[in-house]
Parts: C-alpha cells; structure tokens; sequence
C-alpha cells in the first residue's frame, strides 16, 4: 500500500533574477512499512526532498498525496494539523526539552493533540520508552541521560502518536559508530515489530547498510531507487 506518493514534485527558489530548483519533477511512491534512505552529495536535494516529505515545506509544483489524501486541499491550517498529528520527525540534535523528564518529552506530542485520556497518555508513553530500551528512566532528565540515550527518547517521542511515517534527518551524525549502530538497531526493529514507515536522509554508510531501500537524488533528480 502506498502511504506516501509524489508526482512531478518541483521546488524553485528565487535569488534575485536567479532560480535554484532544488527538486526538479520528482515522481516518489513510499509505501506502508519502509525501512527508506534518501542519499545524495551535499546540496543534492535531499533536505529539501525530506522537508517537502515532512510537509514543513511546500512544493511550488507537484502533487502531494498522503495516504490517499491530496494534501493542497487542506489549506494551511489543515496542513499544519495533519503534519502534527501524522508526522513524526528524529533529528541530529534531538531537540528535548531540557526541564522535562524522560517521560513528560515523550508525552509532549499526546497533550498537545488532547484527544486521549491521561491514564491513556501515560501508558502508551511508557510503551515507547520501553521499546527504545529505557524503562526505569522515565523520571530522569536530559542532561542525566548519554547522547545515545537522548535519541532513544526522540525516537519514542515521535513514535507515541503512531504517525504515517517517521522522518529522520542524520539521527546518527552526533553519535559514536557503536552508538549509532544501536540507534539505527532499534529503529529496524522497531519497523519489523510494528510495521513504522522510516525514512531517514543521510550520509551515513551504518544506515545505507540497514536501509531496505535507498533512493539517490543529484541536482534535484532522482537518479537511483535500489530495494534490497
């Protein structure tokens, strides 16, 4: 099944009389359970290509649909509530809250949608805390937790709200090759047991080797899609 699909995706931007297409017609179909990497010398395109995936940036050509859904029909407002409530992101620098514990970072995402109930909020937090292997920190803070496990609380954070697709952008630049390979390990296996889309843009050979499939964009184009 197809969750996430591109068609003809440009992006131009505007230097004075200049134009820059950072993606230049990018046909893309991601489907359910994808374990993806999107590779590509710096200013392939990538970031943008992820960024437009993560709706923080909008195409200025191209169609958009998500889980069969045409995105540009939803209009800012809609757009902004379908990227918190079915998008998830893991960054290189983790982005945790520094005064709230383990488990209020990983709930921040319920609370915010206030749809499920407190006693629902917290179990389901602790799930995901446990699936990255931290029960038993829960109450900890980030400056008592290593940087390894700081990005075990990002993945969980962005898991807990069960989204359409994970998108993670160089969630191992800042960490150790042993680290890293623990961290990219957890996210496997956490898209064999529950079937989570990832899609991770990155230089990083440790994930290439884990990725499934491995999309190369150059100058905007794609110019490999190779499935394991």
């Amino acid at each position: 099944m197809v969750a996430l699909h591109l068609e003809k995706v440009t992006k131009i931007y505007r230097k004075g009389e200049n134009e820059v297409r950072a993606l230049d017609g990018v046909d893309l179909d991601i489907e359910a359970g994808e374990f993806l990497a999107i590779v590509g010398p710096s200013g392939s395109g990538k970031t943008t290509l992820l960024n437009i995936l993560g709706c923080l940036d909008s195409p200025t050509e191209g169609r958009m649909i998500y889980d069969g859904r045409e995105l540009r029909s939803l209009g800012e407002k809609g757009l902004s509530a379908y990227r918190r409530e079915r998008i998830s992101f893991v960054f290189q620098s983790y982005n945790l809250i520094p005064v709230l514990t383990v488990r209020e970072n990983v709930e921040l995402p319920l609370l915010i949608e206030r749809k499920l109930s407190n006693g629902d909020v917290r179990s389901r937090s602790e799930e995901m805390i446990a699936a990255v292997g931290l029960a038993g920190k829960e109450g900890r803070y980030p400056r008592e937790l290593s940087g390894g496990q700081e990005q075990r609380v990002a993945i969980a954070r962005a898991l807990v709200k069960r989204p359409l697709v994970v998108l993670a952008d160089e969630p191992t630049a800042n960490l150790d090759s042993h680290t890293a390979e623990e961290i990219v390990e957890i996210m496997r296996g956490i898209n064999a047991e529950r079937g989570t889309t990832f899609v991770f843009s990155t230089h990083d050979r440790l994930v290439m080797e884990h990725a499934r499939r491995i999309v190369t964009i150059r100058d905007g184009k794609l110019t490999g899609d190779e499935r394991k």
